[in-house]
C-alpha cells in the first residue's frame, strides 16, 4: 500500500508529466469536476431553499392543517360560525407532532380611498396568534396587538398599500356586505404594520387585523371563530398528521392541509426535485467521463512504466491501484475547487442577495439558499465514489500490457 502510494505521488509530481500531452486533458478533467460540484451544490441549495421558503410562506398565512365547517372547506372567507370549544382547542394532546393551534375568521371586503379601490380579505386572529410567522416579512411599523381591548390596528401589504396609495399611519374604510346581501357594515381601520411576503396571491388579498371585528360583522358569539390553523413541527409527515387530525375532530368539522389547498404550487416544487436530479446526473456523468479520457491517456503515457514495474514483480491490480490513488488526487483537487467556490457563491446569495426572482413565477423575491452540510458531504463522497467505480473500468486496459512490448515502447 505504502509502495503504491508512493509511486502515484511520483507520478503526480513528476516534471515531464507536468509538461506531457496529459497535463491539458487533466486539467480539463479536474475544472469539469470543479465546475460539476458547483452546479450540484447550487441547484440542492437554492431548490430546497426555494421549496422551504414557499412552504414557510403558505404556512405563515394559513397554518399547515385547516379544520373547518364543511361549508368553509374550499373557500378564504368564512361563512359559517364554528364554536370555539372544541377538545383539540388550545392544545392538540391526542396527535403529537401538533406545535400550536390558532383560532380564525376571514371576511370578504372592499378597502375605498379617493382615488382607488380593491378587494380584500380580512383576517381575524386572536390573541392565540403566533404573530413571529410574520415577523420575518414586517417591512414598516409593528405588528398589531390583539391581547388587549378591540381595536383599528391592522396589517396590510406594501402591495396593497401601493394600489391604493396608502402609507404607515393612515386610516382607511372598509366596506364588508352583510350576511343577507342587504346593504353593508363600515369600519374604519389604522395601518401599524405594512408586510412584504413576495407572494402575491397573498400580498393582493390579506389585511390582518382583530377577530373580534369579524364576529361583530357577522353577528357571532365570541366563542364562535370560522377555523383553526394547526402547524405540525415536521413538513415532511404533513400528510400523515392531516390523516390523525381528521380522525381527531367531529363529524361536523373538516380538514383540509395546505398541500391540498395549494396543490399546485406544491406539484410545481415537486418538479424542483426531478430538476435536481437530473442536474446530479448530468454533472456526474461529465465528470466521470472527462476523468475516464484523463485516465486513459495517463495510462497510455505510462506503458513504458507499466512495463517496468511488471517486469519487476508488480501484479496488475497493485499498478491499477496506482493509477487510482493518481485519479483521487485529482478527483480531490477538482472537488476541493467546487466545493470552496459553489459554497462561497450560496454564502454571497444568503449574505446579499444579488439574484432576484420575479414573485409572480416564484413566489419570491430573491433566490433563497440553503445551506446543508450534511448534503454537500453526500455530494462529495457520492462524486468519489462513483467516479472511482467507473474509472475500474478503463483501468482494466493495464492487464493488457506486457512488458516485453511495452519496455521498447518509446
Amino acid at each position: 500500500m505504502k509502495l503504491e502510494y508512493f509511486i502515484a505521488k511520483r507520478l503526480i509530481t513528476a516534471k515531464d508529466h507536468k509538461s506531457s500531452i496529459s497535463a491539458p486533458i487533466i486539467k480539463i478533467a479536474i475544472t469539469a469536476i470543479a465546475l460539476g460540484m458547483i452546479m450540484m451544490i447550487v441547484s440542492i441549495a437554492t431548490g430546497i431553499g426555494l421549496q422551504q421558503k414557499i412552504r414557510q410562506k403558505v404556512s405563515a398565512f394559513n397554518g399547515h392543517i385547516i379544520i373547518s365547517g364543511y361549508n368553509d372547506n374550499n373557500s378564504d372567507v368564512s361563512t359559517k360560525p364554528i364554536s370555539i370549544r372544541q377538545n383539540f382547542y388550545p392544545s392538540f394532546k391526542n396527535v403529537d407532532g401538533i406545535t400550536h393551534v390558532q383560532a380564525v375568521a376571514s371576511k370578504a371586503g372592499i378597502i375605498r380611498t379617493e382615488s382607488a379601490f380593491e378587494g380584500i380579505i380580512f383576517k381575524g386572529v386572536g390573541k392565540d396568534y403566533q404573530t413571529n410567522n410574520l415577523t420575518e416579512y414586517l417591512v414598516k411599523g409593528r405588528l398589531p396587538n390583539f391581547k388587549t381591548k378591540l381595536n383599528e390596528e391592522t396589517l396590510i401589504s406594501q402591495y396593497l398599500c401601493n394600489r391604493l396609495g396608502l402609507k404607515l399611519g393612515d386610516k382607511f374604510v372598509t366596506y364588508f356586505m352583510k350576511e343577507n346581501s342587504e346593504g353593508y357594515n363600515l369600519r374604519n381601520f389604522k395601518i401599524v404594520g405594512i408586510y412584504n411576503s413576495g407572494f402575491q396571491e397573498f400580498d393582493a388579498n390579506y389585511v390582518i387585523g382583530d377577530i373580534r371585528h369579524v364576529q361583530r360583522i357577522n353577528k357571532w358569539h365570541s366563542d364562535e371563530i370560522g377555523s383553526f390553523e394547526v402547524f405540525v413541527n415536521d413538513f415532511t409527515q404533513i400528510e400523515s398528521k392531516g390523516q390523525q387530525v381528521y380522525q381527531e375532530t367531529s363529524s361536523t368539522l373538516d380538514s383540509q392541509t395546505i398541500v391540498e389547498k395549494y396543490y399546485y404550487i406544491f406539484e410545481w416544487l415537486k418538479l424542483f426535485d426531478f430538476n435536481i436530479i437530473v442536474i446530479l446526473i448530468v454533472m456526474i456523468a461529465v465528470s466521470s467521463i472527462n476523468m475516464v479520457v484523463a485516465l486513459l491517456v495517463l495510462i497510455l503515457e505510462r506503458t513504458q512504466m507499466i512495463g517496468i514495474l511488471k517486469s519487476l514483480g508488480a501484479n496488475n491490480w497493485s499498478i491499477r491501484k496506482v493509477f487510482l490513488y493518481n485519479a483521487a488526487y485529482l478527483i480531490g483537487r477538482g472537488l476541493l475547487w467546487g466545493n470552496g467556490i459553489g459554497i462561497a457563491l450560496l454564502l454571497i446569495q444568503k449574505q446579499f442577495e444579488v439574484i432576484k426572482l420575479n414573485p409572480e413565477s416564484y413566489y419570491v423575491n430573491v433566490a433563497p439558499v440553503d445551506i446543508n452540510l450534511f448534503y454537500i458531504l453526500g455530494l462529495n463522497l457520492g462524486t468519489v465514489a462513483i467516479c472511482l467505480l467507473v474509472l475500474l473500468i478503463p483501468s482494466y486496459i493495464i492487464t493488457k500490457i506486457t512488458p516485453s512490448k511495452s519496455i521498447r515502447f518509446d
